[in-house]
């Protein structure tokens, strides 16, 4: 007869009582957090605490409440009251922090005390990974993704948003009001008055709901992007990849080491758009990487002609697609990529075959353009698919050779845009899936930034275990 597994009974005593130290493996990964946190001075990184004071009740070791901060985010236990919770009941944390159980309060305090030195942290595991020789390859992925802020939609006000509210709150003003009018032309009745009295509650409601929509009207048109957000005073309404959608959160830059899907920079912003970080990302990731000359792939949402430029002049060669801003191929016509240029001569050949010559320079926005036409279209047979003004002029950037160097890369190595999306979009994967569906817990972009250096040292510090295995990267951080 098959007997199932009997269970310990609850109340037997044991002779000599198991240490912590047998229930944690040689190969478990809480040891990496400790022998981490430990190699680490926290005093030159900029950690509070590290000195006791010499009065007063003791406080805990900062490395303490740093080991349960990582432990926390690689397990997708980022509350301060769930990770209270644990250091009381899980074997693995009694086992990281030596059975010490700080209260939430203490454990909060630490992250928001230490953003700064929180952000050193994730840097010095890049550094040792580059130590370590996970970085050799001079080539990096770089892309940026919407997180949801704790900020609500509906605590989050534009201009649009602001006049579409208020619209609807005068159209159900004016529809409660005449609903009253034709209450007055009816019976007085209990019922009646009833409702009556529920109309003029709403419209009560509604004005002061006006009043303080008009009050913070005011304050958004002077902010400098005229958007106000009340939970989150940093967090902005930003789109998305999907139509009509939107999210009202942080904008985070990655660039990603294309051999291992490393991080190795980042940086967290409030701005939607990405176009202005192609420079700034590709220059944190040459540091951080510590090479003269480096290879960065991009979409089309980073294009823009002074970042490519200021690319090139820092060594970092630079590949993306140029986004359609013209109407012309939509509308059949010939673009401006079907005008080659003539370097020799300073002259562009259109499609049929006439010679368009340099014929003045202008400035616009700050750039310094030069423009290119000839005077034969009016009698060119194939005028209707090229233009429909008198001429089809051309304009040309002083440093159009640049761009024309990043179209050739992309013409010869296309594949680079599905190594990108190959590259980049792993790592936003697996951190928002273990962020869960709120995403950021905390408030004001400093404090985003380091919740955001946590959630990237542990996806970080999950791909070295799986790379290199879990004792040998404890022997290397050691050696």
């Amino acid at each position: 007869m098959r007997r199932f597994i009997e269970e310990l009974d609850r109340g037997q005593s044991t002779l000599f009582p198991e240490s912590l130290e047998d229930w944690i493996a040689d190969d478990n990964p809480v040891r990496v957090i400790d022998v981490f946190v430990d190699e680490l001075d926290l005093g030159a990184l900029g950690f509070g605490g590290v000195d006791p004071e010499i009065t007063g009740r003791p406080s805990y070791h900062p490395s303490v409440l740093l080991k349960l901060y990582i432990y926390g985010y690689l397990n997708r236990v980022q509350s301060s009251r769930r990770l209270e919770r644990e250091a009381l009941r899980n074997v693995e944390v009694m086992w990281l922090l030596g059975r010490l159980a700080p209260d939430h309060k203490t454990i909060a305090d630490f992250r928001k005390d230490n953003s700064r030195a929180i952000r050193e942290v994730c840097v010095r595991f890049v550094e040792l990974c580059r130590a370590m020789g996970l970085l050799t390859e001079a080539s990096v992925a770089i892309d940026g993704s919407k997180f949801k802020a704790v900020n609500n939609r509906d605590r989050n006000f534009t201009r649009a948003k602001m006049e579409r509210r208020m619209a609807q709150i005068e159209e159900s003003v004016a529809r409660y009001l005449q609903q009253l009018d034709t209450a007055d032309r009816q019976e007085p009745s209990e019922a009646l008055q009833t409702k009556t009295s529920r109309l003029k509650e709403k419209i009560a409601k509604l004005k002061e709901e006006m009043q303080r929509l008009h009050a913070l009207k005011a304050r958004m048109l002077a902010t400098p992007d005229q958007q106000i957000s009340l939970t989150d005073p940093d967090a902005r309404s930003m789109a998305t990849s999907g139509r009509g959608s939107g999210v009202v959160g942080y904008n985070v830059q990655v660039a990603v080491d294309i051999k291992h899907h490393l991080i190795v920079a980042h940086e967290v912003i409030n701005e939607g758009s990405d176009r202005a970080q192609l420079s700034p990302m590709a220059s944190a990731a040459k540091a951080a990487l510590g090479v003269e000359k480096l290879d960065a792939v991009a979409d089309r949402g980073y294009f823009s002609s002074e970042e490519i430029l200021a690319c090139d002049k820092a060594g970092i060669t630079v590949t993306l697609p140029k986004p359609m801003t013209s109407n012309a191929k939509a509308e059949g016509r010939f673009g401006k990529q079907d005008f080659r240029y003539l370097a020799g001569e300073d002259a562009y050949i259109c499609p049929a075959g006439e010679k368009l010559p340099y014929r003045y320079t202008t400035q616009e926005n700050g750039l310094v353009l030069r423009r290119y036409w000839t005077n034969t279209c009016q009698d060119c047979v194939i005028k209707k698919t090229c233009t429909t003004a008198k001429e089809r002029r051309i304009t040309r950037w002083e440093h159009e050779h640049v761009l024309e160097a990043v179209q050739r890369r992309l013409d010869e190595h296309p594949e680079k845009m599905r190594q990108r999306r190959e590259t980049v979009e792993h790592p936003f994967g697996t951190i928002k899936a273990r962020m869960g569906a709120t995403h950021f817990l905390m408030k004001t972009l400093p404090r985003v930034a380091s919740e955001m250096a946590l959630h990237v040292l542990a996806y970080n510090m999950t791909r070295v275990m799986s790379i290199m295995g879990i004792r040998p990267l404890i022997e290397a951080m050691r050696a």
